[in-house]
């Protein structure tokens, strides 16, 4: 489960990010992920709550915000409906994925002296 080694990044980043402003706790983590970034937002959750403890972020709360995918023709431009086939109706072209395979940690809540 990958979900184990993305949570096991987000602490250690988290925790670094922490350290250089000397943080003395975490209150709230926010993350985004892509609908196609091939992750089980539950599973993740899940993950955090084992591996958080004794951390900086023992008492922080993860929150996940969804991205949904979005293709475009990267010739035309053209943003394709979701559920279309993937490929430009204007050119030809296949489409190419615009957003939605992120996982990006967008934001910690943190005290700081």
């Amino acid at each position: 489960m990958h979900e184990y080694s993305i949570v096991s990044a987000l602490l250690e980043r988290v925790s670094a990010e922490a350290r250089a402003h000397n943080a003395t706790a975490v209150y709230r983590l926010t993350l985004r992920i892509g609908d196609g970034a091939g992750v089980e937002p539950d599973l993740l959750s899940k993950a955090y709550e084992h591996f958080r403890a004794g951390t900086i972020c023992a008492r922080a709360e993860l929150c996940i915000e969804p991205v949904a995918e979005r293709w475009a023709c990267p010739v035309c431009g053209r943003i394709l409906e979701r559920g279309a086939v993937l490929s430009c109706e204007g050119c030809g072209m296949p489409a190419r994925l615009m957003s939605g395979d992120e996982i990006i940690l967008e934001r910690i809540e943190m005290e700081v002296p």
